[in-house]
């Protein structure tokens, strides 16, 4: 029979051989700025995404920072196999529409249709100036239309064709005289127009007059700090509670809290292993954390209590059932009975996520990357951690009751005699 138990420091070693590197790089991601570490996107450190291709396929990603640099603004730009650059830079947006003072009504130099037709004086009137309701006038002199032209009472219609080039007038000015804002391109993502207006539209000229016309856009996207910040905050309170839940219902479903504790601390091993190695990744390959990666990290949370409680629960049963025996050789007879169930849900689980990271796509790949180290980290911390810290746990409480009642010993031998 295999010893898992009496090997349990082996296992324990394993463990801190993959964490303490993990550790080492998440504590990089605050020392360095965000430099090294963990790669955060948008979603949590607001800013600005931006995917564009030049039409010179020999542009510098140094190149492109530099420029960035020169208006001010810090970027990280990174150039893909694909000839896009992927640049990330704080939050650039475009300039609000301003709306301008109520023009002041001038003498159209224009001559008016109704001018020529009734010789009225309409042209040279105020009230001639471009109208809603003069743009869309017809020839068919509706009252409507005769009013908002010439205030001259004449019921003629008016035969010339003057109202179509009325439409320009009112595209040029809207009725509150302030320009139509529709001609801004808006920031969201998958935007492929460039932008052409504030922050964005100066570096877009910028970069014309560094590197040559920019051939493609293929996203524009902003996120604000205080959306970052609810993300960061939900996050948080999200695994928090949920592993304080897990704390508390194991405790109470053994009715034992080392069997909550050893619980958490497995979640915890997992929870390290899964966001080191992605500070790893991410120091290496600019490898980003997303939003996706909170429900990864719930997900494997999740599924590595599942594993554990399946070993926790056989261990009770054999408590039970073979009351008397060490508890160490409980644990490990507990532990090999549900080793060939918790291997064979693990390898299923992992085919499939492989055939996903493989097959999948882009945009979930850093996702099921999340889940496939985390599954793995899981299986492996159920069976070779958090067991054997129970056993470790219960001979230290047995030690310290033993020393305890070290002295009670010998007077019950006695009132037994």
């Amino acid at each position: 029979m295999f010893d898992i138990i009496g090997k349990k420091r082996w296992f324990f070693l394993i463990s801190l051989i993959v964490t303490i590197p993990g550790l080492f790089f998440i504590l990089l991601t605050p020392l360095t700025g965000g430099k090294e570490g963990l790669q955060f996107t948008i979603d949590y450190t607001g800013g600005t995404t931006w995917q564009i291709r030049f039409a010179d396929p020999n542009v510098n990603a140094d190149a492109v920072a530099s420029v960035f640099r020169a208006n001010g603004l810090q970027a990280v730009v990174v150039r893909q196999g694909n000839g896009f650059m992927d640049i990330k830079t704080e939050a650039i947006g475009l300039l609000e529409a301003v709306p301008s003072a109520t023009p002041i009504p001038t003498l159209s130099a224009r001559p008016s249709a109704s001018a020529g037709a009734s010789g009225s004086p309409a042209a040279s009137s105020p009230a001639a100036s471009p109208s809603p309701a003069a743009s869309v006038a017809g020839p068919s002199g509706s009252p409507g239309a005769s009013v908002a032209a010439s205030p001259s009472p004449s019921p003629s219609p008016s035969p010339s064709p003057a109202p179509s080039a009325a439409p320009s007038a009112s595209a040029a000015a809207s009725p509150g005289g302030s320009a139509a804002p529709s001609a801004s391109p808006s920031l969201a993502t998958g935007n492929t127009q460039l932008p052409t207006d504030g922050k964005g539209g100066l570096m877009v000229k910028a970069l014309q007059a560094a590197f040559g016309p920019i051939a493609e856009q293929a996203s524009l996207t902003t996120i604000g700090p205080v959306v970052s910040a609810d993300l960061i905050n939900q996050a948080l309170v999200l695994i928090l509670v949920g592993s304080l839940g897990i704390l508390l219902w194991i405790t109470y479903r053994f009715q034992d809290v080392k069997f909550g504790v050893t619980a958490l601390v497995a979640l915890v091993h997992d929870v390290i292993v899964v966001v080191g190695i992605f500070a790893m990744l991410g120091t290496i390959f600019r490898i980003e954390v997303d939003a996706l990666f909170v429900t990864a990290m719930l997900t494997v949370i999740g599924f590595s209590v599942h594993d554990t409680i399946v070993v926790f629960d056989r261990i009770r049963e054999n408590r039970a059932r073979h009351a008397g025996e060490p508890f160490p050789e409980i644990v490990n007879h507990s532990i090999l009975q549900t080793f060939a169930r918790s291997i064979m849900t693990s390898f299923t689980v992992v085919l499939t996520l492989l055939s996903l990271y493989l097959f999948g796509g882009e945009a979930i790949r850093n996702f099921v990357l999340a889940l496939l180290i985390g599954i793995i980290s899981g299986t492996y911390s159920s069976i070779f951690n958090a067991s054997p810290l129970l056993v470790v746990w219960h001979e230290w409480e047995d030690r310290r009751l033993g020393r305890a009642g070290a002295s009670r010993t010998p007077r019950t031998r006695r009132a037994a005699s």
